[in-house]
């Protein structure tokens, strides 16, 4: 990774890491996206419903492996920067054997709470056996798909952006093909959905893992000497992603519950579908938040924290157009897109509806992603962690029970924007403070 270079040509640098990621996160996006299509248009919008009652389950397992792949890849661009390349192979090792041993252990955990729980709440018995029958096996496939995130990860710090994008690419394909196979052809149900998302997760996992056995490759599966201080290092510089993610796993539980005592299942299928194109955006918009995430930590490792910045802006100014690239499609063609997944005039009418308001959310959202992306790679862990706070938990939960008493039915659209906001507020002061800092320790270098 050449400084210099990045200085002189910033956004094509920008560009060249992201692109590759946002194509993969993209298609990772996918396979919960068209997932969702097969079930909607092959089953009902009930059994769409209940898929998205049971997301807050994913958030579980993205909140652990994010927060660990996030916290242990920053750890070793960094020493990369400081030219400590045994260290940071290490950094890997310990990274993956941690990631591993805590998914595995969770996912044995929530296969035996899963029945339990179903079986005390008071959903219809449709609900229950439709949520049973595709999180039983997706439970065993998150461990693998989180893994795969994680070495994704490093790939990325090797530079090797088009390769996670060639692997992601094989990933989507197989299981597109394997949704109709199983869901239209062989009639499977919703567990056809999960199969096939667990094959292909596996495929691509193992080819990812061929790449790191190879004696080409920088980071190497291997032995690795166990550092107390880098475990906690990893917890901690990657507590914003684990807070952001959790928090918003209990946050959509509780939305979902007040969505079902103020419209009913009919409006769980009406937010999966709008939640469908905030997942696309957030998944463009981390894509950029990865690739730099790299050049960021090694660059600060190097103690070039103007240069870090400048991409920090840079990136934040591209996300923002994005968002509103998206405000209006999702603004102007929230119909057209909401035919995609059914021909429920109610339910169409329910999500244009809802697009009116909950759009505005995509002109914020893009900037805090970027500034909690950019503390997590400099190490300022506690600044991305009060950030993803706030739009994960604390505004989100005020907002989920405020917004519907005052506004009705239209607080519900409202959610997502208003948190937003509040949390732009915060990450743009976060922002400025860290500038006046690095413009501060400019001067003291200086001299001047």
């Amino acid at each position: 990774m050449k400084t210099t270079a990045i200085k002189n040509n910033t956004i094509g640098f920008i560009l060249k890491f992201s692109v590759p990621a946002i194509i993969a996160m993209v298609l990772t996006s996918l396979v919960t996206i068209v997932d969702g299509y097969f079930v909607s248009t092959v089953i009902n919008k009930e059994a769409l419903a209940a898929i998205n009652l049971g997301l807050p389950i994913l958030y579980i397992f993205l909140a652990v492996g994010i927060m660990i792949g996030v916290g242990g890849s920053s750890i070793a661009g960094r020493r990369l920067g400081q030219q400590q390349k045994d260290k940071s192979i290490n950094g890997f090792n310990q990274t993956l054997t941690t990631a591993f041993t805590v998914l595995v252990l969770l996912a044995v955990i929530s296969v035996f709470a899963l029945k339990p729980i179903l079986n005390l709440s008071n959903l219809t018995e449709f609900t229950k056996k439709t949520m049973w029958q595709y999180y039983s096996v997706m439970l065993g496939v998150y461990p693998l798909m989180m893994l795969n995130i994680i070495l994704g990860m490093f790939l990325r710090i090797e530079s090797k952006h088009g390769l996670f994008m060639l692997n992601t690419l094989v990933t989507t394909v197989i299981n597109i093909v394997l949704d109709y196979v199983f869901m239209v052809v062989f009639k499977m149900g919703v567990s056809g959905a999960a199969y096939s998302s667990a094959i292909a997760v596996l495929t691509g996992t193992l080819l990812m893992a061929l790449y790191f056995l190879n004696p080409k490759s920088l980071f190497k599966f291997g032995r690795y000497q166990f550092s107390r201080a880098d475990l906690i290092q990893t917890f901690a510089n990657g507590s914003s992603e684990f807070i952001g993610q959790i928090a918003f796993s209990i946050t959509m539980f509780l939305l979902n519950l007040v969505i079902l005592r103020r419209i009913g299942i009919i409006g769980i299928a009406a937010m999966t579908i709008i939640g469908y194109s905030r997942y696309i955006f957030e998944m463009i918009v981390t894509g950029f938040g990865q690739g730099i995430s790299p050049m960021i930590s090694y660059n600060y490792g190097a103690k070039e924290q103007l240069l870090c910045n400048k991409l920090r802006n840079y990136t934040s100014k591209i996300a923002i157009v994005i968002g509103f690239v998206f405000f209006g499609l999702v603004f102007f063609a929230g119909k057209q897109y909401a035919m995609i997944f059914t021909k429920d005039t109610d339910l169409i009418n329910l999500v244009m509806n809802g697009f009116k308001l909950f759009a505005f959310s995509f002109i914020f959202t893009g900037y805090n992603i970027i500034t909690s992306f950019y503390f997590t790679a400099i190490g300022f862990a506690k600044k991305s962690a009060i950030i993803s706070s706030i739009r994960g938990l604390v505004l989100l939960t005020i907002n989920i029970f405020l917004l519907p008493i005052i506004f009705g039915q239209n607080g519900i659209w409202l959610i997502a924007s208003v948190t937003e906001l509040g949390a732009f507020m915060v990450a743009m002061y976060f922002v400025q403070k860290n500038k006046k800092g690095i413009a501060k320790q400019a001067v003291l270098q200086t001299g001047k």
